[in-house]
């Protein structure tokens, strides 16, 4: 059983004991705290699709916070014109929570 729930504004497929690392939930989030997500656009009972219209009625994800700060990897950014002297170079690390699903309820 799966489901594609929409968290912080991305969609995922979410099954039960699946770690994901989605973007940082907040401050009022803590260690071990239980969180759920209600926004579930589609679900897979083995091989029973239901796609909701936006959402599906009463199904919910059930997860727990595994880490709520996880600093992604270090993108740089880097912009030149060629004979002209400019150059730039910026780099950015997007901050993301590590959940662990516990439950996907239908």
């Amino acid at each position: 059983m799966y489901a594609i729930v929409e968290i912080q504004g991305q969609q995922f497929k979410a099954e039960k004991d699946q770690k994901l690392f989605v973007h940082y939930l907040g401050e009022a989030v803590k260690e071990g705290d239980a969180v759920d997500f209600d926004k579930v656009l589609l679900i897979d009972a083995d091989g029973a699709v239901t796609v909701g219209a936006p959402t599906v009625e009463g199904a919910k994800v059930v997860c727990e916070v595994v880490r709520p700060l996880v600093k992604g990897e270090k993108v740089i950014i880097f912009k030149k014109k060629r004979r002209k002297g400019y150059r730039r170079l910026n780099g950015h690390r997007q901050y993301f929570s590590q959940i662990v699903v516990k439950d996907v309820i239908a």
